[in-house]
């Protein structure tokens, strides 16, 4: 009996002729054909939500997470994980992407290292991976071995497992505490994963690591408040965050947060509560960075 295809390698039959169509008949049937993307998210919402409660869990007890994965599944993880840490200030080596083929495979097709169990296992001993950490496997047939082997190591060590794929009932999700399953269907283009399914991975480990993110105070309503200000750009969006926040001119933003050594939180603190630096610095120890919660603690301490 000829074994069933998974969906992700089915043939869609609306477009066996996309190479008798015209550019814009392409990417009308590709835009057609995305539409099914939110749909598929949709229904794995509640279990993204549960994976984000854990992570935060496992990160307030020092835990890290990796995001592992081959081919355009690894390189969406390694890109997710390097942009939280300009963006969010995450200490480097807390949320980290790992990929098939190593540093090399992001620039190289080097697809052939997917079926290698026992390199991923390796890396993460390398990492001194434990029981706190996180493995989050990201892999759209929710069949590669690289992925597979990840999990399974972290089921073994007390590891949170979580896993992205873009089928029904994967090996990927028995290997997981959270299996997450995204079925966008067949790609325009049979088997090319890099389209639909690689936009739902992208969503998907944008969701969870955002969620993480703000669960765990690096946003103040909805601006980023723990960015890095390492180009002028980002200075830049500093000062209007605080002018935004705190309704300060231009020179009066720019003079507070010099004055505050270029932390924002700081500084929309000691705008917010007319506070001194050292009581930012105190509030926001006390609220384990959350801004809210210190400028709460601060009035009701002071107003008291």
């Amino acid at each position: 009996m000829e074994e069933k295809k998974t969906i992700t390698e089915q043939s869609n039959q609306k477009s066996l002729r996309i190479d008798e169509m015209s550019s814009l008949e392409i990417i009308t049937l590709m835009a057609e054909g995305d539409k099914k993307i939110y749909e598929a998210i949709e229904k794995t919402l509640p279990t993204v939500a549960k994976s984000v409660d854990a992570i935060v869990e496992r990160w307030q007890k020092g835990g890290r997470c990796f995001v592992v994965g081959a081919g355009t599944s690894g390189r969406l993880g390694v890109l997710d994980s390097v942009e939280l840490i300009p963006t969010f200030s995450i200490e480097p080596g807390r949320w980290i992407g790992l990929i098939a083929g190593g540093y090399e495979a992001m620039w190289t097709p080097l697809e052939e290292n997917e079926d290698d169990e026992k390199q991923v296992v390796e890396e993460l001993q390398g990492y001194l991976i434990s029981a706190n950490d996180v493995i989050i496997g990201v892999s759209a047939s929710g069949t590669t071995p690289y992925v597979l082997s990840a999990l399974d190591f972290g089921n073994k060590i007390g590891a949170l497992t979580i896993s992205i794929s873009c089928n029904e009932k994967t090996p990927a999700s028995k290997f997981s505490l959270f299996g997450i399953e995204a079925v966008v269907g067949p790609e325009v283009i049979r088997g090319s994963t890099r389209l639909k399914a690689g936009t739902a991975q992208k969503m998907i480990l944008n969701m969870i690591s955002t969620a993480t993110m703000v669960r765990l105070g690096k946003v103040y309503q909805n601006q980023m408040v723990d960015m890095q200000l390492i180009n002028k750009k980002l200075v830049k969006r500093a000062i209007s965050t605080l002018m935004d926040l705190t309704n300060l001119s231009e020179f009066e933003a720019k003079d507070l947060l010099e004055q505050s050594e270029y932390h924002l939180k700081t500084a929309i603190f000691v705008a917010l509560t007319q506070g001194s630096k050292e009581q930012a610095q105190y509030y926001l120890s006390q609220s384990n960075g959350r801004l809210k919660e210190a400028i709460h603690r601060f009035f009701n301490t002071n107003l008291k």
